[in-house]
């Protein structure tokens, strides 16, 4: 995609408001419906702890994990590079120095190997056409014992379809997440299967897995 055609697509999206939910001014009602304290509890993480937020957008997770780590790093990783620069500003406003910003491919996050405590995958992993590539990845860049957390929204509408039409839908269900991460080398650990409603709407049910690399 060319410069021209990429600042258009960008535009696009800004007027479908398709950018509205990951914005700064959003991210305190995010922390409600999103029930992002109780993620983080979940999460188990310590001071020191090395992670990575896959789908960052202008970094609402990253910066809450930039606090919880500490003196830990957070890469944040995103395709397009004008989230990033986002985030970098509002990272800097808030003088949180821990957070290390990475321009990834839509089939290769560019993590460094075995380093990473646990990734998060938040209303990302629907998105990932390379889904298979994406887990062996994330399982080789994260250490012995290392977890990964996946969020998703299952839509009313396309529950009980196959991937195919869920994605096209942007979302999926815990069914299929389950069976990829086994088969990645992943053990599940944790799941909640109601996590509550994607931005307060009655059709849209968020679900969690926490899934640890195997050894």
């Amino acid at each position: 995609m060319n410069t021209h055609r990429s600042f258009l697509f960008i535009a696009l999206l800004s007027l479908m408001g398709l950018n509205a939910q990951y914005s700064e001014e959003d991210w305190k009602e995010r922390d409600e419906w999103m029930k992002t304290e109780a993620l983080l509890q979940l999460a188990k993480l310590s001071e020191g702890d090395r992670v990575a937020d896959i789908g960052c957008h202008e970094g609402y997770l990253s910066i809450h994990l930039a606090k919880k780590v500490k003196n830990g790093r957070v890469y944040a990783v995103d395709v397009r590079e004008d989230r990033l620069k986002t985030l970098r500003e509002n990272a800097s406003d808030r003088n949180l120095k821990n957070i290390i910003t990475i321009l990834g491919d839509y089939d290769d996050p560019k993590l460094p190997e075995r380093e990473l405590d646990m990734v998060f995958v938040i209303d990302t992993y629907h998105e990932m056409g390379s889904h298979e590539k994406m887990l062996r990845l994330i399982r080789r860049s994260l250490k012995p014992g290392g977890k990964i957390m996946i969020l998703e929204k299952l839509k009313e509408w396309v529950r009980g379809k196959s991937r195919e039409e869920q994605v096209s839908s942007h979302s999926l269900g815990p069914e299929y997440v389950r069976k990829e991460l086994k088969q990645a080398g992943f053990t599940i650990i944790s799941e909640i299967e109601d996590h509550g409603k994607w931005e307060r709407e009655d059709n849209k049910q968020m679900w969690v897995i926490v899934a640890q690399k195997a050894p």
